[in-house]
């Protein structure tokens, strides 16, 4: 969504920028400054635009912007990416990215939320107290509801944080609001924190959001085999920590997450009885994780900050998941059934940590539609990070979780070329597919991505066999898997706000590919026919 500007706004803004630019300036003679120190100077540089901006915007007196994250482009295009606050409290689905030229102009805008931001009051109705009991309630309320069937219903509630006040816009219809962190766990023994949104007034859910992103079902280590590990000395003993990485490591959740530790230097042995195996595989999948962010984007890291995440193996007893925890900034496996059957294989690595990233970036709400691109999105670069791993034990595809086995009979978790394969993932946009869970209907961006990347129809890749179909009949001849991440990836960080659903997609991918490879070209023209295959 964009909101053209004056031209008196753009001018404005222009010379604003412009001196915090000279400001800014190096001595001639100075080194050059660190991928870190750049990093921080676009931040800095966003930051000081927060006001002007929000004046060129025409943003109410009670509006603030404060920065999120910033992209330049090599022309020396930013994005500005801004959350949003009223009378001083958070706005959620309030968030918009600034597209601003070189020299400073405002070129576009794109909003979460569009219309005016305006409250009669911000005296709530209800107390903090009233509002955490009431989200608590509602979370008790869900306790054994189909429970022997969904491992991901809750089967105790711990408690709640202190209610928040915030103003809820992700709707469209702002209004005040609570928002409250009810602790628990899930029936399959995952930690549960859901980050609840209730109507300050009638208590209302508006929203609820776990923060326990998993993947269900998704040295010589049990599914990587033998690698190479970047490790760190410490007097005679050697820790699974990685200071090229940003100093990411693994540690035991059965010890208290100690970080694992070794003599020699060799670690694991391919069975998952050894202990250090399934370490192998975290620590090899989470710095294969880091190499292809920053090797095919230039991302330093999960949130760009040059800070490596923490992995935790062999959590839980017979726990079938795995999950990854923004506030931690850490990725956790179970060992499987039996505790036989660790969940890290390199595709689930890649996925989980990839909600990292959209955590940093576009931020998308992990229910409806959004919440379905939110699972795609981890889907499709857990993919690239196979992919670029390319290891001769789990040759790279387009299924995910295939080398968990978890449904007992060697097939995947899910398909990329045709999602439904798996009997509940959707392969095409319809207007329920908001209401379906998220697992299941980013089946639609995942096989939009199949579509753009490899093309429709019946071929072998990679000694995979593959027939990915299109909703409307069209024959789609693919770009090829690395541009389809580009301009994703684009999309991401550049275009997705925390509301996007599937229509917004595909606007915000055709600007990527456009931005990228010029508008209609041929990888212009595949995104637009991919999305039409897909019923987007």
């Amino acid at each position: 969504m964009k909101r053209k500007l004056t031209a008196g706004a753009v001018l404005s803004a222009t010379a604003l920028l412009a001196g915090a630019i000279q400001v800014a300036a190096a001595p001639a003679q100075a080194s050059a400054p660190s991928v870190a120190q750049q990093r921080d100077a676009l931040i800095a540089l966003a930051d000081g635009q927060a006001a002007p901006v929000a004046a060129a915007l025409g943003l109410g007196g009670q509006e603030r912007l404060v920065v999120k994250d910033a992209v330049v482009d090599t022309n020396g295009d930013r994005h500005l990416r801004y959350e949003r606050t009223f009378g001083g409290l958070p706005v959620l689905g309030g968030d918009l990215i600034v597209h601003q030229r070189a020299g400073g102009a405002i070129a576009s805008v794109d909003r979460a939320f569009d219309g005016r931001l305006s409250l009669p009051g911000l005296s709530p109705k209800l107390s903090a107290d009233q509002a955490a009991a009431q989200a608590t309630g509602a979370v008790r309320a869900t306790i054994g509801i189909a429970a022997d069937q969904d491992e991901s219903a809750i089967s105790r509630v711990d408690g709640a944080g202190a209610a928040t006040l915030v103003v809820w816009a992700a709707d469209g219809n702002p209004r005040l609001a609570y928002q409250t962190v009810v602790q628990g766990q899930r029936a399959d023994g995952t930690p549960s924190s859901q980050r609840l949104v209730t109507d300050a007034a009638s208590g209302a859910v508006l929203s609820t959001h776990e923060e326990f992103q998993t993947a269900t079902g998704s040295g010589k280590g049990v599914h990587v085999g033998s690698v190479t590990l970047t490790t760190t000395q410490s007097g005679s003993t050697y820790q699974l920590k990685d200071a090229s990485r940003g100093n990411q490591s693994t540690g035991n959740a059965a010890s208290g997450n100690a970080v694992f530790t070794d003599a020699d230097n060799v670690w694991g042995n391919g069975l998952a009885s050894n202990v250090q195996s399934a370490a192998v595989d975290a620590q090899f999948g989470a710095g294969a994780t880091w190499d292809y962010y920053k090797n095919t984007f230039g991302r330093n890291g999960i949130k760009n900050n040059g800070v490596g995440a923490t992995s935790r193996v062999h959590y839980g007893t017979n726990y079938v998941n795995a999950f990854w925890n923004d506030a931690c900034f850490c990725m956790t496996y179970g060992d499987g059934a039996g505790n036989t059957h660790p969940l890290t294989a390199i595709d689930v690595a890649g996925h989980e940590m990839t909600h990292g990233v959209t955590a940093a970036t576009a931020g998308l709400v992990y229910s409806g539609e959004s919440g379905g691109l939110n699972e795609a999105t981890s889907d499709i670069f857990g993919t690239m990070v196979e992919w670029y791993a390319n290891l001769p034990g789990d040759v790279p595809d387009y299924w995910i979780g295939e080398k968990l086995n978890l449904n007992g009979n060697g097939t995947p978790l899910r398909y990329m070329d045709k999602p439904s394969k798996d009997g509940a993932s959707k392969d095409s946009w319809y207007s329920g597919v908001g209401n379906v869970d998220v697992h299941y209907s980013s089946g639609v961006a995942n096989h939009f991505f199949y579509l753009l990347a490899e093309g429709s129809g019946a071929k072998t890749i990679n000694g995979v066999s593959y027939n990915s179909p299109t909703s409307n009949g069209s024959t789609i001849v693919g770009i090829g898997r690395n541009k389809a991440a580009a301009i994703w990836y684009r999309a991401l960080t550049v275009y997705f706000v925390s509301t996007t659903n599937y229509k917004a997609a595909r606007t915000a991918t055709l600007k990527a590919a456009g931005d990228l490879y010029g508008v209609n070209s041929t990888e212009y023209n595949t995104v637009a026919a991919a999305w039409s295959a897909v019923n987007v």
